[in-house]
């Protein structure tokens, strides 16, 4: 189900996990990959969730004024001499290509916006979405200003199926992560959270394809040491395919170990870090 609605702001100040991030633009509420997919999601316990009265991956509302918002709020930074120091993370708390946006074109828009609008700083777009191929004239226009954060948890086409249903395919995400390099992109394979993988034979496929990498795990990047994790359920979950193992402290090393190997320590991040590294 698709709301439209009007939003009263787009541009929302920052901090906490992407501390180094003026705001943060999410042109979309909610998400429609399906109520089965992203199980470890944390927006899933948040407020927007608790009170939506649906159940997460069945809602989505687009503020379909946010490009009108965004040049609003880019004015007022230049004007109060704040536009070229912004660095912006769009989206934290949702995807920017829903399916939604095949049609309504928000993200689009937006990255229009930020081209015609100058100098403006720095745009962080997080994807999971081949949705974004779509819009590859778009994010060369800006440079770089933009790096492109692409969402692939794991290497296992049987692992994403168990776990996150509704996403897209390995193939084809990598197949997309490949598109937006040889583009001339600046990108990042967002390994967040890492799920079950074969980490050598995951860390090859990531060098050939991005330009950066982060690993995050479902204890570090949750914002509570694992707390959130274990109230979405990711340990039973993980347990009930044989997993278990995966939510020990340790079980990302050997991946960013080898994804350092490959790609290169200063281009290879861990959780809070490496996002605030872009």
């Amino acid at each position: 189900m698709i709301e439209e609605i009007q939003a009263k702001s787009i541009l929302n100040p920052t901090g906490g996990f992407l501390a180094s991030y003026t705001h943060s633009l999410n042109a979309y509420q909610g998400c429609a990959f399906g109520k089965n997919s992203c199980p470890y999601c944390y927006v899933r316990a948040m407020p927007v969730q608790r009170f939506s009265g649906k159940p997460w991956g069945e809602w989505v509302k687009a503020k379909i004024n946010a490009p009108e918002l965004l040049k609003r709020d880019l004015e007022a930074a230049r004007r109060k001499g704040t536009f070229g120091s912004l660095r912006i993370f769009m989206s934290t708390a949702t995807d920017p290509y829903q399916g939604a946006e095949a049609r309504l074109k928000l993200t689009r828009e937006i990255l229009e916006v930020f081209a015609e609008s100058g100098d403006f700083g720095f745009l962080v777009v997080q994807t999971r979405s081949p949705l974004i191929e779509r819009d590859i004239a778009a994010l060369q226009r800006l440079g770089s200003r933009v790096a492109v954060s692409f969402t692939i948890e794991t290497n296992r086409e049987e692992v994403r199926r168990q776990i996150t249903p509704a996403s897209p395919s390995i193939e084809r995400r990598l197949a997309t992560l490949e598109r937006l390099t040889r583009a001339g992109l600046r990108t990042q394979a967002a390994i967040s959270p890492v799920l079950p993988c074969d980490a050598e034979i995951f860390a090859e496929l990531i060098a050939a394809r991005a330009s950066r990498a982060i690993v995050d795990t479902l204890i570090d990047g949750d914002g509570a040491g694992g707390r959130r994790s274990a109230e979405l359920g990711m340990p039973q979950l993980l347990k009930s395919f044989g997993y278990a193992d995966w939510m020990l402290p340790d079980a990302h090393l050997p991946l960013l170990e080898a994804l350092r190997e490959r790609i290169g320590a200063d281009r290879v991040g861990f959780s809070q870090e490496g996002f605030n590294l872009l």
